[in-house]
């Protein structure tokens, strides 16, 4: 049986799952204790989120807020999308390994979806393109959330936004797969430079408008973003955006910081 090992646990987020525990569990008590029961927010169930990707230190609350709320969403195997950042592709390559290697325990690559993907959409298998942080980050808080999930891994390089939105729209047709898009905002402004950037790419996501993603939004996966984007409206999804911040919330430098941001997508 082969196994999509960790790549970045004990870089981008800890290799010992107490320590995720307990960062997961702070993050829990911030949003309990600033968003009461009564909030609508917290009993959203998401057909499909967008997160991103840094180390848990600086975005693992914007993260968490969104990959928590898929608890509440009766699914069966959740697909994660995102950019690659190590390996360059041409179009998407799809994780073909058996399990899915987390230090909290395995998941179940979902073999009969990737099988049916990569024959319906004619994607391919770069084994190398899949030791990417940017899907592997999101794996932890699957099994802490969803852990009887099977899940898909999809990682694009040079990738057409409507090609990938008709592989969201497919999934998105069955109620029991959630979708994960993967990505981080701005990197390297200054606070203000960021957050006028960013505003751009939370404004885009809000009103589903792929023409105002192209009007200065730099999200690393904004080609992720922009499928689901076009895929969303296709499905009659509407998005709700959970969070924004910048790596300054955690470091304290404003001179150069990364943007990110969470949004929930549910039915209308």
């Amino acid at each position: 049986m082969s196994t999509r090992e960790a790549s970045v646990a004990g870089q981008f987020y800890p290799s010992s799952p107490d320590e995720i525990h307990s960062m997961l569990e702070h993050y829990n008590q911030i949003i309990d204790e600033h968003l009461k029961e009564k909030d609508s927010v917290l009993h959203l169930k998401p057909r499909a989120v967008i997160v991103p990707h840094a180390g848990y230190v600086y975005s693992g609350f914007t993260a968490n807020i969104a990959l928590r709320l898929l608890s509440n969403s009766d699914v069966k195997r959740v697909v994660i999308i995102g950019p690659s950042h190590r390996v360059y592709l041409t179009g998407t390559s799809i994780s073909e390994f058996d399990t899915y290697h987390t230090p909290l325990g395995a998941l179940l690559i979902d073999k009969p979806l990737v099988l049916d993907l990569k024959e319906r959409f004619d994607i391919g298998f770069v084994p190398e393109a899949h030791h990417e942080h940017s899907t592997e980050v999101q794996v932890p808080f699957v099994k802490t959330y969803t852990p009887d999930v099977s899940v898909v891994e999809l990682v694009y390089g040079d990738e057409s936004p409507q090609k990938l939105a008709e592989v969201i729209e497919y999934l998105l047709d069955d109620p029991e797969t959630a979708v994960v898009i993967s990505t981080d905002l701005s990197h390297y402004y200054d606070i203000k430079k960021a957050n006028a950037l960013d505003s751009i790419c939370l404004d885009a996501v809000e009103k589903l408008s792929t023409a105002e993603l192209h009007e200065g939004c730099e999200a690393c996966g904004k080609i992720g973003v922009e499928a689901m984007l076009l895929a969303a409206k296709k499905n009659g999804l509407r998005s709700v955006l959970l969070d924004y911040r910048t790596s300054a919330d955690a470091s304290g430098d404003e001179s150069q910081v990364v943007g990110y941001m969470s949004a929930a997508f549910v039915e209308q």
